[in-house]
């Protein structure tokens, strides 16, 4: 029986592994990915679950990660039948009143909107995108390249120069709460901003939380928040189409069980039929560092440092996930909130620091905050003519166990928070499916016990701290093994990111393929591919 070997060997087909492998397979590597579930795609994927003729998106839905992303643009995944659509506004923020504001593509429209709250809030947020058009280009630079980004680092700080970097510097440590206080005196701006921190899972009181609004929001000005057409699994489609035009294999149903180590290098792995696949080159796990470390290689291939630093892992909070199908569009009061693809309701700035502490808790917060999708609104596709496909997700605390009974009750509960906002909602409902942290961890194992960021964003585990410290690349301390998800640096998104990616497109093959064995005493090359969620 011939042996069964590749040039690299992905573990995993979510869009991390599918990028991984699609650059690989671009350098002229022959590319195997193993995918334990029976389809690939992982957290970007879509399903008709609600009702016939309403397409939901399973996790991900909306991608203005990958609109900025320079990979996603060499991808060039529109020969593949990728089509992006835009709701007509990005972002509204329902206050408790029914007050509400709109961050829109257009300007004007967001200066306009903010201004009702307090009129020098407009000149202030033209300001704000004013810096973040002098910052965009090499801040990217810094956002899609390994940590530390020297080189990229280097460039920001001669487009900027020394003083605006230091207040760059702190602004990235200020809690949402500070930053937007410290910008803007009214409501509409402040909770655009705090509004779009808490897509991470770090409060809007936590240190280092108003980078996140801070850099959602210029994202939302400026690219927006789009959507494929069709639903979020036509990223997948066109990754698993262009992978398979240049030769690669993706298997499913076929979950790999150990990463196969020797003389301190990955040679392989093995599935859970016992079967072993060699890897020629180099091994790639889209998976949780917990799982890659503690599973599938073992204490015994690794430092005692990391292992013990592994029982400091900090998931981020688990995730109910509401998704509807409606009879017609949901009913808010408030025009300008009918044409935002995302809607932020149910708190106001005080009441997500409540939400927060109560998750840090270990609490369930009686009065959740929700994101909301629109997503006929955003792709007139999702749903039949004059219909609604629209979802809703809020957090409550990971490792928590959810009966069908408490999930219900759950759901009733978002349920009741949106149509305290917009009477009538549940008068439209045709149907409704409800997924629960043991729902999502069941449909991927990348989203453990409902934890969607591959681990917290909180400031302990990021930059250098991410997954652990000292491991924020996806080097790994086995030689050819590297990590591949959303728990390394930067964290949780559809980024399409590539740590090696440089403008050729071919760097990062090159040099993970001749990295050289590090022993103790060596300084290890900074190589490798970095892709996240």
């Amino acid at each position: 029986m011939s042996e069964e070997s590749a040039d690299a060997v992905v573990i995993g087909a979510g869009h991390n592994g599918l990028v991984a492998a699609n650059l690989l397979a671009d350098a002229g590597w022959q590319v195997l990915v193993l995918e334990a579930a029976e389809r690939p795609g992982g957290a970007v994927h879509t399903e008709e679950i609600t009702a016939p003729g309403y397409r939901s998106d399973l996790c991900s839905a909306f991608f203005p990660m990958s609109a900025a992303s320079p990979v996603f643009a060499q991808l060039n995944l529109e020969r593949y039948s990728l089509t992006w659509r835009h709701a007509p506004d990005v972002v509204a923020h329902v206050l408790p009143d029914g007050r509400s504001a709109v961050l829109s593509r257009d300007l004007d429209r967001t200066i306009r909107s903010v201004s009702e709250f307090a009129e020098q809030d407009g000149a202030a947020w033209e300001r704000m995108h004013e810096q973040w058009t002098r910052l965009r280009e090499p801040l990217l630079d810094v956002l899609f390249q390994p940590f530390p980004p020297v080189r990229a680092g280097a460039r920001l700080l001669r487009r900027i120069g020394a003083a605006e970097a230091l207040r760059l510097a702190r602004m990235v440590t200020l809690s949402a709460r500070t930053l937007t206080d410290e910008w803007f005196a009214g409501d509409g701006a402040r909770l655009l901003l705090a509004g779009n921190a808490m897509h991470a899972d770090v409060g809007v009181d936590n240190a280092g939380s108003g980078v996140f609004g801070w850099l959602l929001a210029m994202l939302g000005q400026d690219v927006g928040f789009p959507v494929p057409e069709g639903g979020a699994g036509q990223i997948t489609a066109a990754l698993v189409r262009r992978l398979t035009e240049r030769g690669g294999e993706i298997v499913c149903n076929r979950r790999v069980d150990r990463v196969l180590v020797a003389g301190g290098r990955a040679v392989g792995v093995r599935d859970s039929e016992g079967q072993p696949v060699r890897a020629r080159r180099a091994v790639l796990a889209d998976v949780p560092a917990p799982a890659l470390y503690r599973d599938l290689v073992g204490a015994e291939h690794l430092p005692a440092r990391l292992v013990d630093d592994l029982d400091r892992f900090h998931w981020d909070p688990a995730t109910i996930k509401v998704d509807w199908a409606l009879s017609g569009p949901v009913p808010w009061p408030a025009e300008q909130v009918r044409g935002a693809g995302t809607v932020h309701l149910g708190a106001d700035m005080d009441g997500m620091s409540t939400f927060a502490v109560d998750l840090a808790r270990g609490r369930t917060p009686r009065d959740p905050f929700l994101l909301l999708g629109q997503m006929t609104t955003a792709d007139p596709s999702r749903s039949p003519a004059g219909t609604e496909a629209v979802w809703a997700y809020t957090h409550v605390p990971h490792g928590q166990r959810w009966d069908s009974t408490r999930l219900a009750r759950a759901a009733d509960r978002v349920e009741r928070t949106v149509e305290r906002h917009a009477p009538g909602f549940g008068d439209l409902v045709v149907a409704r499916a409800v997924q629960g942290p043991d729902d999502l961890h069941g449909h991927n194992l990348s989203l453990v016990d409902g934890a969607i960021n591959g681990g917290t964003s909180a400031i302990h585990q990021e930059l250098f701290f991410r997954p652990v410290p000292g491991l924020a690349r996806s080097d790994t301390p086995v030689q050819r093994l590297f990590l591949a998800s959303a728990s390394a640096h930067p964290g949780g998104a559809v980024f399409f990111w590539s740590g090696q990616q440089r403008r050729s497109g071919r760097a990062g093959p090159r040099r993970l393929g001749r990295r050289r064995l590090p022993g103790r005493d060596q300084r290890r090359p900074p190589v490798g591919l970095r892709l996240n969620r």
